[in-house]
């Protein structure tokens, strides 16, 4: 294999894990937004729980209170009926005994209403926080991760970058040129094997004498259709050895 195209070859892998490395550098601080945004969601749907069943308990402390009230105004009207000279008088206690009455139920009524509203409510809210205990540990587990990924990502990337720098200078400048045109061109494929007489990165037929020519290994070649560096490698050949 001619030395550049070695240099080529090793140039393209040490891009293509570049690459691979910044885009992961890239996609975890999108990852720890998500997972956050998501715990965030989760704690604002607590606290809506939380607060109706807050408000759910304070109704029935309020219906309670009420209770008490009618229940008090009954007693009193009862000994004030007890007092009445006349039909008139009893009967107009009585009506506003019937009334307190009703309102009591009415109340009890939507206590019970109230009280089985704030059943899933109250198990929701005990589920919601053994959850969200469980989900903000593995989120900040994630966000320990990420943060010791991206900083042996980050160590690795310079290690390359420099080793990049170096192989790129050893290129010809005209080579070195070409290099980064056809790596822009095609987002990173820089150098193609050839075999069976065509380019397997756009699998278009090489004419005779360039796949013979680049056989000899003596040239550095590229393919007349997509411009790719190209490479042969040799078919493998295996000796059997008679043991007889």
């Amino acid at each position: 294999m001619h030395q550049d195209v070695s240099l080529v070859n090793q140039l393209q892998t040490l891009d293509l894990r570049i690459a691979a490395l910044e885009k992961e550098i890239a996609e975890l601080p999108r990852h720890i937004a998500a997972i956050e945004k998501a715990l965030d969601s989760h704690l604002r749907k607590l606290s809506a729980d939380k607060a109706a069943l807050a408000a759910n308990q304070k109704d029935r402390k309020n219906l309670e209170g009420e209770i008490q009230l009618h229940q008090g105004k009954i007693s009193k009207l009862r000994d004030q009926m007890a007092q009445a000279k006349t039909n008139e008088q009893f009967k107009a206690f009585q009506n506003e005994i019937d009334y307190a009455e009703k309102e009591i139920r009415k109340c009890e009524d939507r206590t019970v209403e109230l009280m089985t509203a704030s059943e899933p409510l109250e198990a929701n809210v005990k589920l919601a926080e053994v959850a969200l205990k469980k989900e903000q540990k593995q989120v900040e587990a994630e966000k320990t991760e990420a943060r010791e990924r991206t900083a042996a990502d980050q160590a690795e990337l310079d290690k390359l970058r420099a080793e990049h720098k170096i192989t790129f200078t050893a290129l010809p400048k005209p080579i070195a040129a070409t290099y980064e045109r056809i790596r822009k061109k095609w987002k990173g494929t820089v150098a193609a094997e050839a075999s069976e007489g065509r380019c397997q990165a756009c699998q278009m037929v090489l004419r005779p004498q360039v796949f013979q020519d680049l056989r000899k290994g003596t040239n550095l070649m590229q393919c007349e259709s997509c411009q790719r560096f190209l490479y042969y490698n040799p078919p493998v050949t295996s000796t059997l050895v008679d043991m007889s």
